[in-house]
């Protein structure tokens, strides 16, 4: 047998793994393997009020712990718990005992390493959006935090002021500010959250961890369908190597068109005549071209004479004979260990010996609904559990690639598989938009969130501008040859994709997550079901805050216009601010504004807007940079001002000019701009905005400085 190769998801010739981009995965890394935490309790905290305090404490630990003031007569409290079921809400009302008075509590709450801040409730003003982060939020929208790794909220509801800021942040805990002030104010706390009150039965986050690398690359399937070769990826290979790997494009998935059939081991792991070299060949070849090599498989079973002699390995009619069912034909038994060892197993223990690292596992749905729903009078004359069946064959799965390969489970919302997949293609074939929005509090909580792979057409800056915004999987699907023409751009420029955090623990569309208990109904997949990510866009506008200690600002994706007018504090930020705008695939300032501001006509060609929006500084600032449609998230390392020199540190890209859009407000004025190793090819002043042009020979990071003559003791 061959040696198992492991996934090293790090390439040497692709800026992924950034300077910039260091500290947020930080957030993410905490280890993917290791004994399981013991898992938190569904109870109630306990809660203790004193004439001034207030203390939380649940699983073992004090979570919270406050200081609670109301003028003249003082306040009461009130402490009740519900319960929905197994759903247990918490709750602390504090009112003052004066009429008209005002009451305030001021405390510190910790968290685990996985914890961040968000709104857990959704708001009843300002417009439909939804929200992401990199680093860690300091938005004013937040009023909760949500503890991933103990599945846990606490949460201010809505009418007081409130305000969570986050304090400090060690390897074990986080601690974040807590302020609330008003009339009265209800504090909230809901034990397994995702779990009990999503309705996640199998989401226990304290024994697995989210895939904390981004995910961009290539898929063979609307390029090619089943009629790809081996030439195809080989050919692409080398134009992904050549023109989208430094840009971050690491993987490249060979789909459907390469086995001799569905069912029997051999017919997986021995290529078709489209592939002369063997299925060895490939991986061995992507890798060459510093790529991640990945793989389409499919859980249906289509040998008839296979299933006939062993009917005691499939799901069996009452007559005993292998039941049938629509796309998958027969559906194997996974509880029956030795079916999964003579099937299941050999398929992906060979794939991974191989080389492969990236599996995309398709059918999954008519397994379940075809192959098990639809016969569930199996599972109740055999005693056997339908659901922990079926999850049975992926936990085969995911045992033989490991843990350091990336597992996507295809199509539609798989909830009975939660934990087990790396990262879910929620909708049907074609780019969802909507499910940005139906499912936007699952991404890199629950998985990585997959809206299926873009082609670069006439929606090609919008589409990529989403899936970027939103941390979710990004892969292209174009034929190679499109990728050494102008049509690249927008891809380029997306990745590669930031790790984030929802801003919301909702999602912002719930019309398709809250039909969740269709699943256990249902006995076709042959469409898009209810609970399935749609197609038709139910929101246009995403926020991005991108959060770096040196600086923290916002990306607005806006892909319609519902909204003409936009408040800053509908983005969380500090209504009494001056910020500027800028436009970043027109590369054009919109200008300084206050309170609000109104972005304009869709460009026609662009059909979508990426804002970034700085709080104003009284001397020279970065406005955007050209890399990314972050305006910087991705290649600003650092970005410094003292004694009248904007200075930084930026990652770029060989081949690849480099702008950087600076501001020059009055009494200022650009003297000299410095770049040790790299021309500076233009420095041009457009109005307040200076825009200076680099030419890199090299990927690599480089310190930049840029002299400004005028107050230098601001």
């Amino acid at each position: 047998m061959k040696k198992r190769l492991t996934a090293k998801w790090n390439s040497s010739r692709a800026l992924v793994s950034t300077a910039a981009f260091a500290a947020v995965m930080l957030l993410a890394s905490c280890g993917r393997s290791g004994p399981a935490a013991a898992a938190p309790p569904n109870e109630a905290a306990r809660i203790d009020v004193g004439e001034k305090s207030i203390r939380v404490r649940y699983d073992g630990r004090d979570m919270f712990k406050g200081e609670i003031s109301a003028v003249g007569a003082g306040f009461e409290a009130k402490v009740n718990v519900h319960r929905t079921g197994n759903a247990v809400s918490q709750t602390v009302l504090l009112a003052p005992r004066e009429k008209g008075g005002r009451v305030r509590i001021e405390g510190t709450l910790v968290g685990g390493p996985e914890s961040f801040p968000c709104e857990a409730d959704r708001r009843d003003r300002g417009p439909v959006m939804v929200r992401h982060v990199s680093g860690t939020s300091r938005s004013l929208l937040n009023r909760a935090v949500y503890d991933r790794g103990r599945d846990w909220v606490f949460s201010v509801d809505a009418g007081p002021r409130a305000v969570v800021t986050p304090l400090a942040e060690g390897p074990e805990d986080k601690e974040y500010g807590f302020e609330a002030e008003g009339g009265e104010i209800v504090l909230r706390f809901r034990p397994r959250f995702y779990q009990v009150h999503r309705g996640l039965e199998f989401f226990e986050p304290w024994t697995f961890k989210i895939w904390p690398h981004p995910v961009a690359g290539w898929i063979s399937w609307f390029a090619f369908y089943d009629k790809v070769t081996e030439k195809d990826i080989v050919d692409t290979a080398d134009t992904l190597s050549d023109v989208l790997l430094p840009f971050g494009y690491e993987v490249l998935q060979i789909d459907d068109g390469y086995q001799r059939g569905e069912g029997r081991p051999e017919l997986w792991l021995e290529a078709n005549a489209k592939f002369p070299q063997g299925l060895e060949f490939l991986p061995r070849y992507i890798r060459s071209k510093g790529l991640k090599p990945g793989i389409w498989t499919n859980v249906a079973f289509k040998q008839a004479d296979f299933a006939a002699a062993h009917p005691d390995w499939f799901v069996t009619d009452e007559e005993g004979k292998p039941a049938r069912g629509s796309w998958i034909e027969f559906s194997l038994d996974a509880s029956k260990a030795e079916a999964v060892e003579a099937v299941v197993k050999p398929v992906y223990r060979g794939l991974r010996d191989m080389g492969w690292a990236y599996f995309k596992v398709d059918a999954l749905r008519h397994l379940r609904y075809e192959g098990y729903n639809a016969h569930a009078g199996y599972f109740e004359r055999t005693k056997r559990s339908l659901v922990r069946t079926y999850r049975s064959y992926v936990e085969a799965v995911r045992q033989e690639i490991g843990r350091d390969a990336f597992l996507l489970g295809c199509w539609g919302v798989r909830p009975e598989l939660v934990g087990l997949l790396d990262g879910c293609r929620i909708g049907t074939d074609g780019f969802s938009y909507a499910g940005m929005a139906q499912f936007n509090s699952w991404n890199n909580v629950v998985w990585r969130n997959d809206p299926d792979h873009i082609e670069l057409d006439g929606d090609r800056y919008k589409s990529t501008l989403v899936t970027s915004l939103t941390g979710s999987i990004l892969l292209l699907t174009d034929k190679p040859e499109l990728y050494r023409t102008e049509a690249v751009e927008p891809a380029r420029r997306a990745a590669p994709v930031l790790w984030t955090r929802p801003g919301q623990v909702f999602d912002v569309d719930p019309s398709r997550s809250g039909e969740l208990n269709r699943v256990d109904a249902e006995v076709s997949g042959s469409g898009s079901r209810v609970f399935d990510a749609g197609l038709q866009p139910t929101c246009d506008l995403f926020l991005l805050e991108v959060v770096r200690p040196f600086e923290g600002w916002a990306v607005l994706g806006r892909t319609g216009e519902s909204v003409r007018e936009i408040k800053f504090a509908d983005l969380g930020l500090d209504a009494g601010k001056e910020y500027f705008v800028f436009e970043f695939w027109t590369r054009r300032l919109l200008g300084s504004f206050l309170s609000s501001f109104a972005p304009g006509s869709l460009d026609p060609h662009f059909r979508s807007q990426a804002l970034a929006i700085r709080e104003r500084k009284p001397h020279p600032q970065v406005l955007a940079t050209s890399r990314h449609v972050t305006c910087g998230g991705v290649d600003l390392a650092d970005v410094r001002w003292a004694n009248g020199t904007l200075s930084g540190t930026s990652l770029v890209i060989a081949g690849d000019p480099y702008e950087l859009y600076l501001t020059e407000p009055e009494g200022f004025r650009l003297e000299a701009f410095d770049c040790p190793g790299v021309t500076v090819s233009e420095t041009r002043k457009e109005g307040t905005v200076v825009r200076v042009t680099l030419l890199p020979g090299e990927s690599k990071t480089v310190g930049w400085s840029a002299r400004f003559s005028g107050e230098t003791n601001i």
